[in-house]
């Protein structure tokens, strides 16, 4: 509930001495007002003018304010300032919200119905629409003029345009998804110049993003799929960006662009045609992973270029050679191996590699006993895992410099080198280990270096990251962690993140097993068989004595 709005505040409930309705705790205000409304079906409609005030549901409850007996808009404001917090809005032959040049905030609220635009937004004044559903209107958000946000809000199963941006508007509307549109997804017209970000726009039956009459957008990082109509069309005379999007399973083209539309458009906005569902797939689960940042921005640069590269062959432009090979540099736990499945995986769905199988590998899986042995045990390796990924962990230990007995190390990496360049396109090799040894590694052989395309450098997980990743292995095998251990849990990595053997994940998991062993210790202390909720319960106790042993 919004408490810093100065003015008076007022409860509107059926409790005696409070208001009844929201029109009596309206009708004694005169300036800044808070009015909070308790649990329960309003039906009514609001209209204000020139007031500054907050509509706010009380904590926990769940309010309804329902106009579907009316013709006129649930709530319809002009000049002033209106929040709407937490309140769930039945229209019926008129919109939910018509705001007319009012500093207008519409925070967690849920809107169905109505007749024309569900929220209506016209005038030049700044307005802020987060965290809302809108659902079940003729039309989503209709937005002419204004500038503000449109942001984590969802337009779904609409007849017509899910949101309409026009006369000139310039909001920001940033990770919002649009699906079950009647006609277009988003519809940005008349000068419009809005920057759509992150939103995810499908299930639409024209245009997922269509831009018209001089509209100038600035569309970055969006996904466009399904669409009966192109993904994202720009007509004669409009401008603006188009960057790093994805466009798939929609009619063609993907990407429309009229004579005389004048769009910047990056490559790797140009709309997927190979593997994008499975793509998608692997992103998500690279994506979903905790931490990493700059390594998911490697990644999908990679397979950005990979895409473009694809679509050029496609289209008979040239292709600069383009091995598979990387490098993860970084300490142990910090989710080398995985990201090289996902790898794998993400090559399939491009269609670079035939397989994407994964092979991981060490050093006694290539090094032999005697001279020659090597060679033969190395480039058997290496056959067996053509068409996908071959993963070579702690890669360093091959080399002279790591000291682990002759030279029989050393012959795995001049066999690997010329391999690799003449099966580059056939298989992705790997390797991985800590960043100091790797620099050896690569001096090991004079056309070593230059065999791989790029160097991934994975950082330390700080305290908090681990902490996420012990929890979601407690989740994973059905427990239940107690609050209070996460500030036990976060002191312990702190502590232990600057040993010079920490190993990360690894650490985090093998604390996980000696909690699971403390649980079951103080179980059987019980003398009885738990309940459920003992059997799922991490303890405090339990996570103190794991960081004990």
């Amino acid at each position: 509930m919004t408490t810093s709005t100065p003015g008076r505040v007022l409860l509107v409930s059926r409790r005696p001495g409070a208001y009844p309705t929201i029109g009596d705790a309206l009708a004694e205000v005169s300036g800044d007002a808070v009015i909070t409304i308790a649990g329960g079906e309003y039906a009514e409609t609001v209209d204000l003018t020139g007031l500054r005030v907050t509509l706010a549901a009380a904590d926990g409850a769940t309010v309804v304010v329902d106009g579907r007996g009316a013709d006129r808009p649930v709530f319809r404001t002009t000049g002033g300032a209106l929040v709407l917090e937490g309140i769930e809005i039945l229209a019926g032959d008129a919109s939910a919200i018509q705001s007319h040049d009012t500093e207008l905030t519409v925070r967690g609220c849920t809107v169905s119905g109505g007749r024309g635009p569900a929220v209506a937004i016209r005038g030049t004044t700044a307005f802020t629409v987060t965290g809302c559903v809108i659902s079940a209107a003729e039309q989503g958000i209709l937005v002419d003029g204004s500038p503000g946000r449109i942001e984590d809000t969802t337009v779904e199963d609409v007849t017509g345009d899910g949101i309409t941006l026009g006369q000139g508007a310039d909001p920001v509307v940033a990770g919002c998804t649009v699906t079950g549109c009647g006609l277009r997804g988003v519809y940005v017209y008349q000068y419009a110049r809005p920057k759509i970000e992150n939103c995810v726009i499908s299930h639409t039956g024209h245009e997922g993003i269509a831009v018209a009459h001089h509209g100038a957008p600035v569309i970055e990082r969006c996904t466009v799929t399904d669409t009966r109509g192109p993904g994202i069309a720009f007509a004669s005379g409009c401008g603006g960006e188009i960057s790093a999007c994805r466009v798939t399973n929609t009619a063609e083209p993907g990407i429309s662009i009229a004579e005389g539309a004048t769009p910047t458009v990056s490559e790797a906005a140009a709309p997927g045609t190979v593997g994008d569902s499975a793509l998608d797939e692997m992103l998500a689960e690279l994506d979903a992973m905790i931490g990493l940042p700059e390594v998911k921005e490697e990644v999908r640069a990679l397979v950005d270029e990979l895409q473009v590269n694809e679509w050029r062959r496609r289209a008979g432009l040239p292709v600069g050679a383009a091995g598979h090979h990387l490098i993860f540099a970084g300490a142990p736990g910090t989710g080398k191996t995985t990201v090289a499945r996902i790898y794998g995986k993400l090559l399939k769905a491009l269609g670079v590699l035939p397989v994407g199988e994964f092979r991981e590998v060490s050093r006694r899986d290539l090094v032999g006993q005697y001279i020659g042995h090597t060679a033969e045990k190395t480039a058997t390796v290496f056959e067996e895992a053509k068409g996908g990924v071959l993963f070579i962990d702690e890669a360093y230990t091959l080399t002279r410099l790591a000291g682990s007995g002759g030279d029989f190390g050393q012959e795995a990496i001049d066999t690997l080198v010329p391999l690799m360049e003449e099966h580059r396109d056939e298989v992705a090799v790997i390797v991985a280990g800590y960043t100091d040894e790797m620099v050896d590694f690569l001096a090991a052989n004079p056309g070593l270096a230059s065999r791989f395309g790029r160097t991934i450098e994975f950082e330390n997980y700080d305290p908090a990251e681990l902490l996420a990743i012990f929890g979601r292995m407690a989740a994973a095998g059905d427990y239940e962690l107690d609050p209070g251990a996460a500030p036990v849990l976060t002191e312990h990595f702190r502590r232990v993140s600057g040993d010079v053997n920490f190993g990360n994940a690894r650490d985090a998991r093998l604390l996980f097993e000696k909690a699971r062993t403390a649980q079951s210790q103080r179980l059987r202390l019980m003398g009885r068989m738990p309940a459920l909720e003992e059997l799922r319960g991490l303890h405090v106790a339990d996570v103190e004595a794991a960081i004990a042993r």
